[in-house]
């Protein structure tokens, strides 16, 4: 499991705009690079990034072999009501790691 750091409000009044920002210890080996072996490195992206809000979507984002190492994100949303923020990240080789953030909202 890789490790992440997120930063989210732990509590927010209804209607608020939050700040939410991920980032995730990662490689991102664009499958172009020659190891000290001189073989090619093979590709080892993050190929997606997803965050849930309660189960639904309220951001996305498609990752790219120029993403540099530890890919950062920062995003807002609204908050709703309390919950869970569900963060996704989805890579090559299987790669799937989600974790979660409760908000607790207020009125």
């Amino acid at each position: 499991m890789a490790r992440t750091l997120i930063h989210a409000p732990a509590t927010a009044k209804r209607g608020e705009v939050i700040e939410i920002r991920a980032t995730i210890a990662h490689p991102m080996e664009t499958g172009y690079r020659s190891g000290d072996d001189g073989k090619v490195v093979p590709r080892n992206i993050l190929r997606r990034f997803s965050c849930r809000y309660n189960g639904e979507l309220v951001f996305s984002a498609e990752l790219f072999p120029a993403v540099a190492a530890n890919p950062y994100l920062a995003f807002h949303t609204l908050a709703t009501e309390s919950g869970t923020l569900a963060l996704t990240w989805e890579g090559d080789g299987g790669f799937l790691q989600t974790e979660n953030v409760s908000i607790a909202v207020t009125a």
